[in-house]
């Protein structure tokens, strides 16, 4: 860069495409505070020489909306990629390659704030136009594909996700070969949409087999390899299988820290995963020196208002919460559900499950009209937002059932628990983890009301399916046995025991 800035000036294109290359290796180190500086620079550079709507310039305008998007600015970032597809079509035309890229960036933008559906009308006129121009088995053709999949995975419609990411898989194998990089990232992807179904060991087979090629073809301390490395501790961990999901992730941690540095944010979220699984061991003052060092380095790096800083505050409250530390907790959670609201909006997903982590605090301490209240409004937001039928919609109603149970409003809570159940077994199926959880609250519910026999065999069948879906030693299959044993040599009543949420 420098050379070129001595011998051809410093507004060369060749001097300009030698600033922008260093300024995309610092965006992939997660540098992006200088990775921007750089963007900026080069884009002003370039409207002066070529002009706003040449090609080169078009490109530095994404570049720099890319640098903002991994900030979490996606107000600006969203400004930029309008501005560059516009242009792009009225210059390249609504078919060329660069517009179409566009195109995916905006929808991608769309889809970090939570507007799947915007997200998604750009992806299926990008994925359409792609097939048209470009043919349907072609690299970009099979990404569009891939990131329509993405905003139905997030929309909850995992099976619309499933059949496009198998079809995107076996595209890949065949036209790229079963040991492409992007063949292995539709592998990995499809793995994902398993894991959410709760299939872990379908998605565990596909994840050995990523991680094996991985190793072999980009080495083992590539990114995509440490990638590989934690989806694969993630479904260990979803099986309650925490001694192999914590070797792995203190695996990846130790070569993250090596290879990218101690405060690049993929070796943050590797910091993140090892915490939760410390967490769900019950580890909580390990998973707490974990996430207070995790927050402390978010906040530095990326700042106080990034996502990724937000998610890290969420994480510690969660480990104060489960400590009874809720005083703390609720600190947490308030100054998390504030930021999310100015930042993210009120509708975003985010925002919602911030205002569902304050509830359930509250909750906690008893005070189960404010829980309520925070609790209703996060219902009619998802359902407004996400539709009846998401996921979060469904837990967010189970969240509200579970404060009914707790002031002693056993027939509202049953009604809500016989409406989440029956969209469960419709939406996800009916072994579903989270229908079974859905199931056993259900269950205690029934108890409460003075239901004995009826609450006996839902529990009864919730251990059996639990015990075929996850194991016969995982947690929840434990303590649905334990409950079931409990009540059927005892017949007492027991309406204060705690249900699962």
């Amino acid at each position: 860069m420098e050379t070129c800035k001595r011998v051809l000036g410093p507004e060369h294109p060749s001097t300009l495409t030698s600033i922008a290359n260093l300024a995309s290796t610092y965006w992939n180190q997660g540098r992006w505070k200088e990775a921007e500086e750089l963007d900026v620079q080069v884009k002003e550079a370039r409207k002066q020489v070529l002009g706003p709507e040449h090609p080169s310039t078009l490109t530095s305008i994404a570049n720099l909306a890319s640098t903002y998007q991994d900030q979490g600015r996606w107000k600006e970032a969203e400004e930029l990629e309008v501005q560059v597809m516009e242009a792009r079509k009225r210059v390249l035309g609504p078919e060329h390659p660069s517009t179409l890229a566009s195109i995916a960036n905006l929808a991608s933008t769309y889809w970090n704030q939570g507007r799947w559906k915007e997200a998604e009308e750009l992806q299926l006129q990008a994925m359409g136009t792609c097939k048209q121009v470009l043919g349907p088995e072609h690299p970009s053709t099979l990404t569009s594909i891939a990131n329509l999949a993405s905003t139905y995975w997030n929309q909850g419609r995992w099976k619309e996700a499933e059949e496009l990411q198998l079809q995107a898989m076996g595209t890949c194998k065949q036209v790229l070969g079963p040991e492409h990089p992007s063949t292995l990232a539709s592998i990995a992807n499809l793995a994902s949409t398993y894991r959410n179904q709760g299939r872990w060991k379908e998605a565990e087979e596909l994840e050995v087999q990523a991680l094996e090629t991985y190793k072999r073809v980009l080495g083992p301390e590539h990114p995509s390899t440490l990638a590989s490395i934690a989806n694969l501790a993630s479904t260990y961990r979803n099986q309650g299988r925490w001694k192999e999901a914590e070797e792995l992730e203190v695996q990846a941690l130790e070569t993250y820290k090596r290879v990218l540095g101690p405060e690049h944010p993929s070796t943050l979220t590797s910091i993140a995963n090892l915490a939760s699984t410390y967490w769900n061991q019950g580890r909580w003052k390990e998973a707490e020196e974990l996430e207070v060092q995790a927050l402390k380095t978010y906040k530095r790096v990326l700042g106080p208002e990034h996502p990724s800083t937000l998610t890290s505050i969420a994480n510690l409250a969660s480990t104060y919460w489960n400590q009874g530390r809720w005083k703390e907790a609720e600190e947490l959670q308030l100054q998390a559900m504030g930021t999310c609201k100015q930042v993210l909006g009120p509708e975003h997903p985010s925002t919602l499950a911030s205002i569902a982590n304050l509830a359930s605090t509250y909750r906690n301490q008893g005070r189960w009209k404010e829980a309520e209240e925070l609790e209703v409004q996060a219902l009619e937001t998802y359902k407004r937002v996400l539709g009846p039928e998401h996921p979060s919609t469904l837990a967010s109603i189970a969240n509200l059932a579970s404060t009914y149970r707790n002031q002693g409003r056993w027939k509202e809570a049953e009604e809500l628990e016989v409406q989440a159940l029956k969209t469960y077994k419709r939406v996800l199926g009916p072994e579903h983890p989270s229908t079974l959880t859905c199931m056993n609250n259900l269950a205690f519910t029934l108890r409460c009301l003075g239901e004995d026999e009826a609450a006996l065999q839902m529990m009864a069948k919730c251990a059996e399916c639990r015990g075929q879906r996850l194991g016969p030693n995982h947690p929840s299959t434990l303590s649905s046995i334990s409950t079931w044993k409990e009540w059927h040599s005892t017949g007492e009543t027991s309406p204060f025991k705690s249900a699962q949420s």
